[in-house]
């Protein structure tokens, strides 16, 4: 079993600035992580790696950088780890990344047979949840998103089940290799990395592809040329500066925690309680 996760290094959100003039994002003195999400499908590959005696290749795309993110998967088990990186690439959105991410799974398949892609739900610097849908999209791949647990992979049939969460509960879904997952978080837990990993991960001979390399020739569907997304404006939340009311209630019990919460709307809220009203008479067919 061969198994492909795409992984991003991305700053620290908890640490990222706005600019108050030019409204975008600071990165300068941000340190940058592994994407916690991709963490919960590298975990998951790792398993499987573990059940089937398989080989996990770790890939991303991004600045020479990223090799750090790449070790740090090393060192956690994965076998192998390839860095796609380039000028051309430079200000690449959803679209022109997973262009560029699925040419290269293309040529790792063409060394060795790829049975399963993982991938995080998404991003924390970008939360658009795009690129593995693209990858799987490009690929010709089948597609299970949202997977909470991966329940069985048959190598001999060729099958994949996985529980994949919906608004409406779980889905246990059943498809065919070779596919992409893109895993929820909390999904599992990732291991600690052995102190036999972080050395391999240190002295580890990382692959580092550029376009060319990676067998992509129209510069077109890559980087600024491949992007047709345009982000009209980055703001900061505003914080909330009035400080939180504490509200007291004679007893504990539902009803008169309701009721008193219930005053306080009317109290503080009158015509939001007027609206609530109506709304009321007019389900109930009232005059």
């Amino acid at each position: 079993m061969h198994i492909v996760v795409c992984i991003k290094q991305v700053p620290d959100s908890a640490q990222i600035r706005v600019h108050p003039v030019t409204n975008t994002i600071m990165r300068q003195g941000v340190p940058a992580i592994v994407n916690p999400y991709d963490l919960f499908s590298l975990e998951q590959a790792l398993r499987l790696k573990d059940l089937h005696r398989g080989r996990v290749t770790v890939l991303s795309m991004g600045p020479p950088q990223a090799e750090a993110a790449l070790r740090k998967c090393i060192s956690y088990g994965a076998d192998d780890a390839i860095l796609v990186t380039d000028r051309a690439f430079a200000g690449a959105d959803t679209l022109a990344t997973s262009f560029a991410l699925a040419a290269a799974i293309r040529k790792i398949d063409r060394d060795m047979k790829v049975d399963l892609v993982f991938a995080g739900k998404q991003t924390i610097d970008g939360d658009t949840a795009q690129v593995g849908p693209g990858i799987a999209k490009r690929l010709g791949m089948q597609l299970l998103t949202y997977v909470a647990a991966v329940d069985e992979v048959d190598l001999q049939r060729r099958t994949i089940k996985a529980q994949r969460r919906a608004e409406g509960g779980v889905q246990l879904l059943t498809t065919r290799l070779p596919c992409l997952v893109t895993m929820l978080e909390g999904s599992n837990e990732m291991r600690f990395a052995t102190m036999e990993n972080m050395f391999r991960a240190s002295r580890h001979a990382l692959k580092v592809w550029s376009r060319e390399a990676a067998g992509i020739e129209d510069i077109n569907q890559i980087g600024l040329k491949g992007s047709p997304t345009l982000v009209s404006k980055v703001f900061a939340p505003q914080p909330c500066t009035e400080p939180a009311e504490l509200i007291e209630t004679e007893s504990g019990e539902p009803c008169d925690i309701v009721g008193t919460l219930l005053g306080k709307l009317q109290t503080q809220h009158p015509a939001l309680c007027a609206g609530i009203a109506r709304s009321g008479h007019a389900e109930r067919g009232a005059p």
